[in-house]
């Protein structure tokens, strides 16, 4: 640390001593990516570096099948059998035992081409049925907690739902809209329930999304939204031969011009789908046009367009109602 001749390294000095210091040089690129990544990969290298590294002892039972009077050596020498323990006691024999399968081969490249067989066997005493009984509760205890483990992890907070009643989630997003006239646009939702449908009293069953301007893809004008939402709902059955109507999405596009005044771009709905999975659906719009170009200019400076008031006139009214026509 100094220039004294007679100075004692500390215990800090001595296990600096052994650090690798950072070199003031640069390191090319072509040498740092050939140290990080490993272009042709061997079996070896895979198996030891994508698998779990536990802890294995392994044996090999080795044979000399060299001529006699060259026992001994190393290239008559030949693996007949690994065997492999790990950490947890699991023991593994490559080759496999031979049972029924008949004696392995191994051919060896010499004068003479001599071929030698030989047979794997369990040599080990049968277990006893006490002592499999033992193990076997051993493992179901083990089990069992693992699944108290797990129980205790994910909680036993559900709900669960009254007899005769469905219950639907819907986890839906509005990824985009495109094909409109004007930029800076945003959709106006809502779920409409028919009949025998409800929702918890916290449940929002409406929303908007976030101002979006429109980027161009080919010859549309596109505006991604990525607004996710989701739903929960209840269906409780009264008359088992009646199927139920399914809730409906309606969709109200917008858009939004310099002085902060919206005009309505179009209006569609989508009835959820009845079969679970995910599902990716594009819902056409349309909406209310004045004649002649007075409405269109009106439309464009003012702001003002046709609207629905009742946005259920979108499919079907909410007050329409099913009866008899008289004739």
């Amino acid at each position: 640390v100094t220039d004294s001749d007679h100075e004692e390294p500390s215990y800090l000095v001595e296990r600096m001593a052994n650090v690798r210091r950072k070199e003031g040089r640069t390191v090319e690129a072509s040498s740092l990516k050939s140290k990080i990544i490993t272009w042709e990969p061997s079996e070896e290298f895979i198996k030891n570096n994508h698998v779990i590294n536990t802890p294995v002892q392994t044996m090999y039972i080795m044979g000399d099948l060299g001529p006699y009077g060259k026992l001994g050596q190393r290239e008559y020498e030949n693996v007949l059998c690994t065997i492999k323990v790990d950490g947890n006691g699991v023991i593994t024999v490559k080759p496999d035992f031979t049972g029924t399968k008949g004696p392995y081969r191994i051919e060896l490249d010499g004068e003479k081409r001599e071929v030698w067989e030989y047979s794997i066997e369990n040599a080990s005493a049968q277990v006893q049925p006490e002592e499999e009984e033992r193990e076997q509760r051993v493992f179901r205890e083990l089990y069992g907690r693992h699944r108290d483990y797990l129980n205790g992890l994910v909680g036993s907070d559900f709900e669960m739902p009254l007899p005769g009643t469905l219950r639907l989630f819907v986890n839906g997003e509005i990824v985009s809209a495109q094909g409109y006239e004007y930029d800076n646009l945003y959709v106006h939702f809502f779920l409409e329930l028919p009949d025998q449908w409800s929702s918890s009293p916290f449940q929002q069953l409406s929303g908007v999304t976030q101002t979006c301007a429109t980027k161009a893809v080919g010859w549309d004008n596109v505006a991604y939204f990525c607004y996710p939402f989701t739903v929960e709902m209840f269906y409780t059955q009264e008359d088992e031969d009646s199927l139920p109507q399914w809730p409906v999405l309606y969709f109200e596009v917008l858009s939004l011009d310099f002085w902060q005044r919206y005009r309505v771009e179009g209006y569609g709905s989508l009835v959820l789908p009845t079969c679970p999975g995910v599902h990716m659906l594009t819902i056409p719009t349309w909406r209310p046009v004045g004649l002649g170009p007075v409405a269109e200019m009106r439309r464009f400076f003012i702001g003002g367009s046709p609207e629905l008031e009742d946005l259920t006139y979108i499919r079907i009214p909410s007050t329409f109602k099913v009866g008899s026509a008289a004739e």
